[in-house]
């Protein structure tokens, strides 16, 4: 488990994480989200033990991270920034990473490699942005470690080779417990993969949940409502995030399980109503705004 307590980095007068207490726990994917500048490549530094926290505790598996050689050995940190020797190849990286890491899969790494169809032998300042991250994503996958943090590691990526590091990532939750923590600006890049969402705004966690939990107590609803008294009675009667309306149909956000909705609408007997699923963006649009905040800023 990766536990933030209270902490906050400053570089100068900036404070680039203010006080962030979450929880990230082992065996399935956290995405963590918000726009440029929120502080998601910082709290991954952190996370890794690049970065001293100013303040506050940064704790994986139960230890301290900074200045923890042992505890290091288990997190491989690809940033969005990648690092490669100059003209270098991929085997100088495979090598590179063979002496950091005791348990790097060579066998593996060269599967991988035949699989994504990227030249070992090539020098790596003549690759793709795409190639490069594969190449990154392909070196994490092989260095066998507990965790694998990817900072914003679908951008350059076609859908193709998206929905083949998803498949890759999959497989490797499932054989040895792998803890992927994956930054990304982009709410839609996450939606398939995610189990655990974190929303990060001007270096503070705004909330973080299980997806499925989510998905199970939030509803959109849409609704013929003609009468003004079965309005005030949906209003006083249901936990309403978000509402707007065209006319006499009205399409809102309530929180709740889909018996509990269904019971109460199907008691108003409204002309019309359904319940249609959420999308991971309706999500999060509708706990910020109970925020106070309008997501539509934040992120896209």
């Amino acid at each position: 488990m990766i536990e933030f307590k209270k902490v906050v980095k400053r570089f100068g007068d900036v404070k680039a994480i203010d006080d962030v207490s979450a929880a990230i726990d082992e065996g399935h994917v956290f995405g963590l989200i918000g726009t440029n500048g929120a502080g998601k490549s910082t709290l991954m530094r952190l996370a890794s033990g690049v970065l001293r926290a100013d303040a506050g505790n940064v704790i994986v598996d139960g230890e301290e991270i900074y200045d923890n050689p042992a505890g290091k050995a288990n997190i491989f940190y690809i940033s969005d920034d990648q690092y490669f020797f100059r003209n270098g190849t991929p085997m100088d990286m495979l090598r590179l990473y063979q002496t950091y890491y005791p348990g790097f899969d060579s066998a593996k790494w060269q599967e991988l490699m035949g699989k994504f169809g990227l030249d070992q032998g090539r020098k790596v300042n003549t690759f793709s942005k795409g190639m490069k991250k594969q190449l990154s994503i392909l070196c994490g996958i092989s260095a066998n470690t507990k965790y694998l943090f990817c900072d914003e590691t679908f951008d350059g990526l076609d859908p193709v080779m998206r929905q083949a590091v998803k498949a890759l990532f999959v497989r490797e939750i499932e054989e040895r417990g792998l803890t992927p923590v994956i930054a990304s600006h982009n709410l839609r890049e996450l939606e398939d993969i995610c189990e655990a969402v974190g929303l990060l705004h001007r270096g503070g966690i705004l909330f973080e949940r299980d997806l499925d939990e989510m998905k199970l107590n939030l509803h959109k609803v849409q609704c013929v409502i003609k009468e003004e008294e079965m309005l005030r009675r949906i209003k006083e009667g249901m936990e309403i995030l978000t509402m707007d309306n065209r006319g006499a149909l009205y399409t809102f956000t309530a929180r709740g399980s889909r018996q509990e909705v269904d019971a109460f609408l199907e008691g108003l007997a409204p002309v019309f109503y359904e319940l249609l699923p959420l999308s991971l963006e309706e999500i999060f649009i509708s706990e910020t705004e109970v925020k106070g905040y309008d997501v539509k800023e934040l992120l896209f």
